[in-house]
């Protein structure tokens, strides 16, 4: 499924990975859930390109292209638990790997042009969106099954994964009319409801939360609960509520990047 894409590095400030590239247009970046740029993310990713957008996926874990499986999510979760580029349980600071995401906006914002940069983030990676805020060109950010800090313990659940500076920022420019957008399963343990009535009462109207019934998930699903609105979870079939989250997060792209 990859073979459409380019495959590249990017580098900053001495940190390297692999970026896969595809399409034109406006960039968005998506980043990948555990365990890594799974068929199902590759899925989604061609449904941002095929909208009239310049895709980067970040290889942040994981073997691109290899489908899920237990043993290989939970390697997955094990090397972002010891990994100095995550902090997993981090109530009010962001992942180090957040300022490498920012310098790729900024790289893709210069090769691609248009309006701004898009980013959406999925799971672990799903508040990164929020903290890529700190650089100007990103305007679109989605936030897909937020999930850390994990919600270990009560005053987790309701946390954003970003440091006070980050969050003031993201509160600026929501006054000023930027806009973020974020989906989670009802019943989804990892991001439970906290988190979205955090980012409600921090943003008010400037956040859009988009809750599903976990009885809308797809039941072929290999997660245990429903919990990846637009990967493993999807159910691939029009009216599906799950496909009609995915084509408001392109909408929500498109309104927000290629919008006059």
């Amino acid at each position: 499924m990859l073979e459409t894409y380019s495959k590249t590095e990017f580098t900053d400030e001495g940190v390297t990975k692999p970026v896969y590239v595809r399409g034109s247009g406006p960039a968005v970046i998506v980043i990948h859930e555990v365990p890594g740029i799974t068929p199902e993310v590759i899925r989604f990713a061609d449904w941002v390109v095929a909208a009239g957008f310049r895709v980067y996926m970040p290889e942040l874990l994981g073997k691109a292209g290899k489908p899920i499986t237990l043993p290989y999510a939970l390697g997955s979760i094990a090397k972002l638990c010891i990994s100095r580029e995550f902090h997993v349980l981090a109530s009010h600071r962001s992942s180090p790997v957040t300022g490498w995401l920012r310098a790729l906006a900024r790289h893709a914002h210069a090769e691609a042009g248009g309006k701004g940069v898009g980013a959406i983030g999925m799971c672990f990676s799903g508040n990164f969106a929020l903290s890529m805020m700190m650089e100007p060109a990103l305007m679109a950010p989605v936030l897909s099954q937020p999930s850390m800090p994990l919600p270990i313990g009560s005053a987790r659940k309701g946390a954003l994964h970003v440091s006070p500076e980050e969050l003031q920022c993201v509160k600026e420019r929501c006054a000023k009319g930027d806009k973020v957008l974020g989906l989670r399963f009802k019943g989804d343990p990892m991001c439970p409801p906290e988190k979205f009535e955090a980012l409600r009462r921090e943003l008010g109207d400037a956040f859009e939360g988009i809750e599903l019934d976990d009885k809308h998930a797809n039941p072929a699903s290999p997660a245990p609960k429903p919990h990846s609105v637009l990967t493993v979870d999807l159910i691939d079939r029009d009216g599906e509520p799950t496909k009609e989250a995915a084509r408001r997060v392109i909408a929500f792209f498109q309104e927000r990047l290629l919008g006059a």
